[in-house]
């Protein structure tokens, strides 16, 4: 049974959390400073650790009641503060995001590594199997590339719908690849090799074709965003995937917890690149302009999306460090090639 002395000794945490949580009432956690931002985040934690208590007695139910009516009041603050308007948007693309996207590079890292692994699997395959690139590719694209033809003409005449196809078309298979971590990472990390795997028969079959420049220059310019988009895919569904497979001191129900919503966040990023990526292969990619300003366009965005990622300050945000504290108290082919049929 829970003694008055130790509810007395608790009370002034509980009042101190209701009194951060009127304060927040209306305007959310940015009327806090970062002192009292880890306060509230830390005192979540203690009071939901002090219901965990307060529930195993039965003769205290009121106290029960009115430590999780206050946990329900925080936790509404805590993830209604996430809410971002547009300027928070833009904030979080400016300055928060970068960082996270450090953090968690090494996730990201071995999806290249997997995908580069497929890449030159597949180049060695095509060159040394016959039968091969025909089983992966089809019949209908082998003989198009054979003719020394390229299979992104039906793009050229009907660019507002190709755009929005291709832009859905990415954003699905790269959520995709994302989700699949859930599979312990297997899934994941076959869409990333198969992807490159796709990507060196491709690359191989137009070498010999003699049409490596056709081919690259059409890739370049939205690829310089789609691929590292999908690799960031790959990195989000991989931390997804070590949430699972090795929770260390949390319970893995908190550890897979924890990874999604670092997962999530970083998936988060990768929509805006998307975006751009669709309307730049339905409207520019396949034009006929000279392959010379193709690659300085893919060069550039390339050059700017480093500059994006690796530029901003390295300092945690608040916001960013308030939540994961508070967090733990609490329990096809991407590269769109369509084919000539």
């Amino acid at each position: 049974m829970i003694s008055n002395h130790w509810i007395e000794k608790r009370r002034p945490h509980w009042d101190r959390l209701a009194a951060l949580a009127a304060e927040c009432q209306g305007s959310g956690v940015r009327r806090l400073g970062r002192d009292e931002l880890r306060e509230l985040a830390l005192l979540y934690r203690q009071v939901a650790n002090d219901l965990s208590v307060v529930r195993q007695d039965g003769t205290a139910r009121s106290t029960a009641h009115m430590l999780n009516q206050l946990l329900g009041r925080t936790h509404n603050i805590l993830y209604s503060s996430r809410r971002r308007s547009f300027l928070g948007v833009l904030t979080f693309l400016r300055k928060d995001y970068p960082r996270h996207f450090r953090r968690l590079l090494p996730y990201t890292l071995t999806a290249i590594a997997l995908f580069a692994v497929g890449l030159l699997l597949g180049s060695i395959l095509t060159v040394t199997r016959h039968g091969f690139m025909e089983s992966l590719l089809g019949p209908n694209m082998v003989e198009t590339i054979r003719h020394h033809q390229m299979w992104t003409h039906s793009i050229v005449g009907m660019k507002p719908q190709e755009s929005s196809r291709i832009m859905t078309n990415n954003l699905s298979v790269t959520f995709i690849t994302f989700a699949a971590g859930i599979t312990a990472g297997l899934g994941t990390l076959w869409l990333i090799f198969f992807n490159g795997l796709f990507i060196g028969v491709i690359a191989t079959a137009c070498q010999q074709a003699h049409m490596s420049r056709d081919l690259w220059s059409f890739v370049c310019p939205h690829g310089s965003l789609e691929l590292p988009a999908i690799f960031i895919a790959g990195g989000a569904g991989l931390r997804l995937a070590s949430g699972m497979l090795f929770p260390g001191l949390y319970s893995r129900r908190d550890s897979i917890a924890s990874a999604g919503r670092e997962a999530v966040r970083l998936v988060a990023g990768i929509i805006p690149m998307l975006v751009i990526a669709g309307t730049i292969e339905g409207f520019f990619s396949p034009s006929g302009a000279p392959a010379g300003l193709k690659f300085a366009v893919g060069a550039t965005l390339f050059t700017l999306l480093l500059v994006w990622l690796f530029s901003s300050p390295g300092d945690e945000p608040v916001e960013s460090a308030a939540a994961s504290t508070s967090v733990r108290s609490t329990a096809g082919p991407v590269l769109s090639l369509p084919d000539s049929g």
